[in-house]
């Protein structure tokens, strides 16, 4: 799954290309924007926006068919680390997806080292923003 591109879409871009509900829509640029998502974007306290954000990217990118009305996430967030899954219901389904978001793992990949040869993970988490996804793989229903 290593994707070593930088050049990252917008948010409109990554929207334009799916399938994804004008409420749906209109909830990740919300997201996007500090304001609060509503109903179509779910996530418990101590998910840190932009981490759930990062995650709604990725599913629009690697799943742009999908006809999104709204997700879920219950995740567990360290400081390199953001890790759990993510219920997406569309029009006639609920899928569920099991994720590992990890800068630090992203820098070791790409070979970004700090000064003291750790990796880089802000430097990663920078540049490849949502395409950090160690693991992002569909759950059987």
């Amino acid at each position: 799954m290593t994707n070593t591109s930088t050049t990252l879409p917008t948010i409109d871009q990554l929207l334009a290309a799916s399938s994804a509900s004008k409420e749906f829509a209109a909830a990740l640029r919300a997201l996007a924007e500090g304001r609060d998502p509503g109903e179509p974007i779910r996530f418990q306290r101590g998910c840190p926006p932009t981490k759930v954000r990062r995650t709604v990217c990725w599913l629009l990118e690697s799943r742009p068919q999908l006809d999104i009305r709204s997700v879920e996430v219950e995740a567990t967030s360290g400081c390199s680390d953001f890790r759990g899954t993510l219920a997406v219901r569309t029009g006639d389904a609920e899928l569920r997806f099991r994720f590992v978001w990890d800068c630090a793992w992203r820098a070791a990949e790409a070979g970004m080292k700090t000064f003291w040869g750790d990796p880089d993970q802000q430097k990663a988490a920078r540049e490849f923003d949502y395409r950090c996804f160690e693991t992002f793989e569909e759950l059987p229903a």
